[in-house]
């Protein structure tokens, strides 16, 4: 049986994807409340929210973690043509390894990453030990980001992520909460107490974010001139 996702059709289906977004792009207005801006950092977000990078204003030093499986080599042929980097890693322990050496190369150049601490292929919502890794070998703080929108064209894809994802007129907000750092002689306890931190501001984050758009709605975010 030939695989829908082969060698052969990887660049034109990345150049299609590309074409989708960027036509989406045009009617997608991401705005941020609380980016701490800090560089370098690390964003930790679900895998159902990675989209929200495109609300992150410097790609150009904005590394994204994407795994090495065909479909997220489409993802990530995507992800570079739109100004993002891209580091590529899997769940396996080679992979792995050499996933976190690139990241920690990128931070220590002063440059961000962004990682989907779900990821990637779940269980949903559970934070893996990866992100909280890096944080403690770089001393690069961890900001967790949400992203939400109120509106019928902001929808969930029927994915085990449920990712979100605009189609049509969207207007978005990109939130953040206080950056998490990670101690390099943190004891396992104090490690075990960061992932729940994470999931705890992410979750916090989540049940914010109608109270957030409605007040950035009334303080008219995104009709304010850049």
């Amino acid at each position: 049986m030939v695989r829908l996702i082969n060698e052969n059709n990887i660049d034109s289906l990345s150049n299609i994807a590309y074409k989708v977004l960027r036509t989406q792009e045009i009617f997608t207005h991401i705005e941020e409340v609380n980016n701490p801006n800090l560089s370098p950092c690390i964003y930790a977000m679900w895998h159902a929210n990675q989209f929200l990078i495109h609300g992150i204003q410097d790609k150009a030093h904005l590394s994204v973690l994407i795994s090495n499986s065909m479909d997220g080599e489409i993802i990530a042929r995507t992800v570079e043509k739109w100004g993002f980097k891209v580091v590529r890693g899997s769940s396996h322990k080679k992979g792995a390894i050499t996933s976190t050496m690139q990241m920690i190369e990128r931070l220590k150049a002063g440059e961000c990453v962004a990682i989907m601490v779900d990821g990637p292929s779940g269980p949903l919502h559970k934070v893996k030990n990866g992100v909280i890794k890096v944080a403690q070998m770089t001393g690069a703080p961890i900001v967790p980001a949400h992203w939400y929108s109120p509106q019928k064209t902001f929808i969930s894809l029927p994915s085990w992520d449920k990712m979100k994802t605009p189609l049509g007129y969207c207007k978005i907000l990109n939130t953040y909460a206080k950056p998490i750092y990670v101690k390099q002689d943190a004891s396992d306890e104090e490690l075990a107490a960061i992932k729940d931190q994470i999931k705890t501001s992410l979750e916090q984050l989540e049940l914010d974010a109608p109270k957030m758009y409605e007040e950035a709605k009334k303080n008219k975010l995104w009709n304010k001139k850049k």
